[in-house]
C-alpha cells in the first residue's frame, strides 16, 4: 500500500467463496501474507470513484475501449478527515494496468474536490507531480464523485518475486447516497456475497506453479470492474426508486 507507481498485468477471476478459502490454503505453501494487512493478510478498501456527467470513464470501461483510465479516492480500514488518503489515477493499456497515486490528507481532498481551496492555498501531497497529473485528468474529463465501492481482501504476495501478488475481494458492496469514504464499508451488495473476486498481478507472466494451480482448481478468467458493476446496481435501484414515487 505503500507504493506510488504500479505498472503490471491483472488477471480477475470470479470463484466461489469455498473455492477461495481452499486456493488460499494451497498459497500459504508458496506466497507470504501481505505486510500491510492482519496476521492472515487481511484489511478492507473503500473508494470514491469519479464519474463525468455523461459518464465517460463508464462507457470507456463497459465498451472495452483499448485505453481508459479511472480516477479514486482510496482509504485503507478507516481514516478521519485528518488522516491520510490515496488519490488514484489507474490506466489500463493493451491489458497493461498502470496505477499512479499520491497521499493526501482526507480533509484537504474534499475541499479539493468540493472546490473549496482558495487561491494560494496548498494541498499537502506525497507526490506533487502525480497530483498535477490527476488534477489535469479531472478538469480534462470533468469529473465528479459518482459512487462508493468497499470490500474486504486478503492478499498474497510472492516470496522470491515482490511483484507477484494474488488478492482475493468479497463481502464488496457499493453505494450513492453518501459520498464520505470515512463513513465506513456499507451498501448494497453488487456481488453474491458467495462469490470473490480473485486478482493474479505479475510484471510479465504468471508463474508454471500457479498457472498449474488455477488450472487445477479450473479457475476461469472473468473481467469483473467493480465501477461498471456497482454503477450498474445503483442506476437500477435509482430508477426503481423513481418509478416508486
Amino acid at each position: 500500500m505503500a507504493g506510488e507507481i504500479f505498472s503490471r498485468y491483472e488477471v480477475k477471476y470470479l470463484i466461489p467463496f469455498q473455492m477461495y478459502e481452499e486456493f488460499a490454503y494451497e498459497l500459504k505453501k508458496r506466497m507470504t501474507l501481505d505486510k500491510y494487512g492482519d496476521s492472515q493478510g487481511k484489511y478492507n478498501i473503500i473508494s470514491l470513484y469519479f464519474d463525468s456527467s455523461d459518464k465517460k470513464i463508464y462507457y470507456e470501461t463497459r465498451n472495452k475501449a483499448p485505453f481508459r483510465q479511472k480516477l479514486r479516492l482510496r482509504i485503507y480500514n478507516s481514516a478521519t478527515l485528518e488522516d491520510s488518503a490515496f488519490f488514484e489515477v489507474k490506466k489500463k493499456y493493451k491489458k497493461r494496468v498502470n496505477k499512479r497515486r499520491t497521499s493526501i490528507n482526507l480533509g484537504g481532498a474534499y475541499q479539493y474536490i468540493n472546490n473549496q481551496l482558495k487561491k494560494g492555498d496548498t494541498i499537502d501531497v506525497s507526490n506533487e507531480q502525480i497530483f498535477s497529473e490527476i488534477d489535469y485528468f479531472r478538469k480534462l474529463y470533468h469529473l465528479r464523485p459518482e459512487n462508493i465501492v468497499s470490500y474486504d481482501r486478503q492478499a498474497f504476495v510472492g516470496v522470491d518475486d515482490p511483484d507477484l501478488r494474488v488478492t482475493f475481494d468479497y463481502n464488496l458492496k457499493c453505494r450513492k447516497n453518501d459520498l464520505r469514504i470515512e463513513n465506513g464499508p456499507y451498501g448494497k451488495h453488487f456481488v453474491d456475497p458467495d462469490l470473490v473476486v480473485m486478482e493474479v498481478k505479475v510484471d510479465h507472466s504468471v508463474p508454471l506453479w500457479l498457472a498449474r494451480m488455477l488450472s487445477e482448481f479450473g479457475c476461469e478468467k472473468k473481467s469483473v470492474s467493480k465501477f461498471c458493476t456497482s454503477a450498474d446496481l445503483l442506476d437500477e435501484q435509482q430508477e426503481k426508486d423513481y418509478f416508486a414515487m
